[in-house]
């Protein structure tokens, strides 16, 4: 079992970077293969980034260019840049670690509990 929990949620400006942290406990993460969701009020989750255990990264079409994701294993953490965040990025951000990859959901084993991100205009 992997639990995860992420942190560096909060308020920004339109136009404001924040990086998010998703520390892992109970076993490495570096077997796995992690990613990053989101759910805005009113919206279903959907797919930000994913980083495979080899390190190969993809995002998604929204994010790019925006947002980075990568991983520590010597810190157990999986992170999120996010960069030029505008209002419709407001949302609460999810880690996830999986055997899978790719943006479905159901490629991943274990879930965060979630980060808020507000983003003001």
């Amino acid at each position: 079992q992997v639990q995860l929990v992420e942190s560096g949620g909060g308020l920004v400006q339109a136009g404001g970077s924040l990086r998010l942290s998703c520390a892992a406990s109970g076993r490495t993460i570096s077997s796995y293969n992690l990613a990053w969701f989101r759910q805005a009020p009113g919206k279903e989750r959907e797919f930000v980034a994913t980083v495979s255990i080899l390190g190969s990264t993809n995002y998604a079409d929204s994010m790019k260019g925006r947002f980075t994701i990568s991983r520590d294993n010597a810190k157990n953490t999986v992170y999120l840049q996010m960069n030029s965040l505008n209002p419709e990025d407001t949302a609460v951000y999810y880690c996830a670690a999986g055997y899978g990859l790719g943006s479905s959901q159901l490629a991943y084993n274990y879930w965060g509990q979630g980060t808020r991100v507000t983003v003001s205009s």
